[in-house]
């Protein structure tokens, strides 16, 4: 598998999962400051000139959630998806609201011309931020961590999601030290060997 990623996005996540499951990858990183994700040759991986994407044998596959399954489902043994309907459902649950919700407050920070044309309406977006990540926070304290992590005490596909949006929070004005639970839950994953090696081969 290739996984084509850049340094300190959501693309992380799937990276990982990837170590989480102990399935072997080639991590290729894209230099978004300096466009490559907007070329042809990247286009032609990823049509949404985003990541990540990840080349499989079936061709390639885009979107977190979606890579985040593959892992998954590639690696049974590793218990990234729980067995439990009702956890398994409050693990999407997570997911998708980092998705719809959480990931897109972070993007109006340096992304505001994909929702308006004005700069003007852009630096309203980007003043916007910290409230909109803060109140992402305490919803994430009080219905996303029922433990250490996302599940309890159970790792699963929701903690490299959930822990690399929470990796912006500094950047994004976030007063951290307002969430000690999620200040834990970071720490929590710091701790895993998967984190650490993603953190060693410059990712985060």
């Amino acid at each position: 598998m290739q996984l084509y990623y850049a340094p300190r996005t959501i693309s992380v996540a799937v990276a990982i999962a990837l170590e989480e499951a102990g399935l072997d990858y080639e991590a290729i990183a894209l230099d978004f400051a300096g466009g490559e994700q907007t070329k042809p040759a990247y286009k032609q991986i990823n049509p949404k000139g985003r990541v990540p994407a990840l080349a499989v044998e079936g061709g390639i596959l885009t979107e977190t959630g979606a890579l985040l399954e593959y892992v998954a489902a590639m690696a049974p043994q590793a218990g990234l998806v729980p067995d439990d309907p009702v956890k398994a459902a409050r693990m999407r649950e997570v997911m998708f609201y980092l998705a719809s919700t959480m990931h897109v407050n972070h993007a109006h920070k340096q992304r505001g011309h994909r929702w308006a044309d004005k700069k003007a309406s852009w630096k309203d977006m980007t003043a916007k931020v910290a409230q909109t990540m803060t109140a992402s926070c305490e919803y994430i304290v009080s219905n996303g961590l029922r433990g250490p992590f996302v599940l309890g005490d159970e790792i699963s596909l929701a903690d490299p999601y959930l822990y690399t949006v929470c990796s912006w929070l500094e950047g994004d004005g976030v007063d951290v030290t307002a969430f000690p639970k999620i200040v834990a839950f970071r720490k929590a994953m710091e701790a895993r060997p998967s984190v650490q090696a993603v953190r060693a081969a410059g990712m985060l």
